[in-house]
């Protein structure tokens, strides 16, 4: 399969780990080619090193772990972790053309500084569009059975929108 378009990609930690979790992290690379990730959602991945799905990312080449380079802008993020305010910093300083991001707070902070945010529902969905998945139902399930929160009606709207049922 082709990369769909070059864009410039930030994620923060939820996305990847739920991706990990199902062996799917490959999708980022499918769809956009690299993605970035601030310096703290690696830092918060490697603190899960005794987890199953851990991956070391400083060996995965096309995923770019970057500084932010304003620590001040932090602060317009204090009710959000680390490593989600650093995803908003991150994308903003890049001027980033999409946000990876599953946590709703996080989300309206995104949305309000402007950012196109999707989460992992979102970037699963693109990848079956795309042709780089065959079925999006196993995977929701899949997510589930590793401790991944997703409601019964957020399932069935996926499913609706994947054409699936």
């Amino acid at each position: 399969m082709k990369i769909y378009k070059m864009l410039k990609v930030v994620s923060n930690t939820t996305p990847i780990i739920s991706l990990l979790k199902i062996g799917k992290l490959k999708i980022f690379k499918d769809l956009y080619g690299e993605i970035l990730i601030p310096q703290e959602v690696f830092n918060e991945i490697e603190a899960g090193q005794h987890k199953e799905f851990y991956t070391d990312l400083s060996k995965i080449d096309w995923i770019k772990i970057e500084k932010i380079n304003n620590e001040k802008s932090l602060s317009y993020f204090l009710d959000l972790d680390k490593g989600e305010a650093e995803a908003i910093v991150l994308a903003t300083e890049k001027e980033a053309d999409l946000l990876i991001l599953d946590e709703s707070l996080g989300r309206f902070h995104a949305k309000h500084t402007g950012l196109k945010v999707t989460g992992t529902i979102g970037i699963l969905l693109k990848a079956k569009q795309l042709g780089h998945i065959k079925e999006l139902k196993p995977l929701l399930f899949e997510l589930r059975t590793k401790n991944v929160w997703l409601s019964d009606s957020f399932i069935e709207n996926a499913l609706k929108l994947a054409n699936e049922k």
